[in-house]
């Protein structure tokens, strides 16, 4: 066990690259209930560097570790009075905060204290970039479409972002379901993209009228379900689309990601067609669902997930994988346009076995 471990810390709430600094600290030492995780591999998500400039759904206290969602590694040591894992056991912790609830580690260093019962075994045929990668994406994506929204078989379901990590996941998720999707994109070029990837109908803002296209693909019975990670203008004509009565989960606002004033961050909504129709728009977002959920419930869904990346239902695409030490290069691959692949930090036991 080394006496000190690396963190890429930020001091205070501003742009990632003016704040984080790469820091030598004690290793921590894990309470009863919890472990210490040798981190192998932890993504950099977009919402991670939301975090850092103070503009997402919780403040973490500062000075703060980054990488407020997931990570994979090795369980190092155990709390005193913890059963149920052992020492040298590989898993998946969802270092995702609850809200409400207490605060959570950054996955950022080397090692992490986390608590047992957001831990989940993972095969060692799952790569470290696939296990690190598990506790959010692909858990929005079941939990959107099974839980939030229950679409059943033979249903249409209506997403934005379809190109997006989560809305990739919703089609391959759909398409082992038996539910239709009708995927919006906002480039023409994306088109055929997500209709090999499985999507059975696609609609391009660039140059098509969205509500005109659902009503031309649904029918008379229209679309019930919707899901909508854009917000903004966009996300108001889903709502327009929807069937009288048809309800629409925002869980995300792509629209708004580099917009600073909160007043600018809205979904115009028509009134007479959110009164007159009964529509529903209401939000989903992780965190609040882990400060719901029972730790047995999470664990439940979290396990369902891991059955279907091993089962190869979903997939999740390689990452880039970068040291701590290159951070200044790694950071802004998370917010880059068409980066294909995420970022992802990596701290390697030996050649090689980061891929393995």
């Amino acid at each position: 066990m080394p006496r000190s471990i690396r963190a890429l810390v930020a001091a205070r709430a501003g742009e990632p690259l003016d704040v984080l600094r790469l820091e030598s600290r004690p290793v921590p030492t894990p309470s009863a209930g919890q472990a210490l995780i040798r981190v192998r591999a932890t993504p950099i998500h977009a919402s991670d560097l939301h975090v850092l400039r103070g503009r997402y759904g919780f403040t973490p206290g500062f000075p703060t570790v980054g990488g407020h969602m997931e990570c994979v590694g090795r369980i190092e040591a155990l709390g005193s009075d913890t059963g149920g894992f052992e020492v040298g056991e590989r898993v998946v912790a969802a270092a995702v905060p609850a809200v409400p609830g207490s605060p959570a580690d950054g996955t950022w260093q080397e090692y992490l204290v986390a608590d047992t019962h957001r831990l989940l075994p993972v095969p060692d045929r799952l790569s470290d970039s696939t296990a690190c990668q598990l506790a959010v994406n692909p858990l929005t994506a079941l939990l959107l479409v099974t839980r939030e929204l229950d679409v059943q078989p033979g249903e249409w379901l209506l997403q934005t972002a379809a190109g997006s990590t989560v809305g990739r996941l919703v089609i391959q998720l759909c398409g082992h379901l038996g539910i239709r999707t009708i995927n919006v994109v906002r480039r023409r070029a994306a088109v055929e993209e997500i209709e090999a990837l499985g999507g059975d109908e696609v609609i391009c803002t660039e140059d098509e009228d969205l509500p005109q296209r659902v009503a031309a693909v649904a029918g008379p019975a229209g679309v019930r379900k919707a899901i909508d990670c854009v917000a903004g203008p966009v996300g108001a004509q889903v709502s327009q689309a929807l069937a009288p009565g048809g309800e629409v989960v925002v869980y995300g606002a792509l629209s708004t990601h580099r917009q600073t004033d909160p007043a600018a961050l809205t979904i115009p909504l028509q009134a007479r067609s959110v009164i007159y129709e009964t529509k529903v728009v209401r939000g989903f977002w992780l965190n609040r669902w882990f400060g719901t959920a029972s730790p047995e419930d999470a664990l439940r869904a979290l396990s369902e997930v891991r059955g279907l990346v091993a089962d190869e239902v979903l997939t999740i695409p390689q990452g880039q994988p970068f040291p701590l030490e290159r951070f200044a290069e790694a950071v802004p691959l998370a917010e880059a346009p068409a980066h294909g692949t995420k970022p992802l930090f990596v701290f390697e036991d030996g050649p090689g076995e980061v891929d393995k």
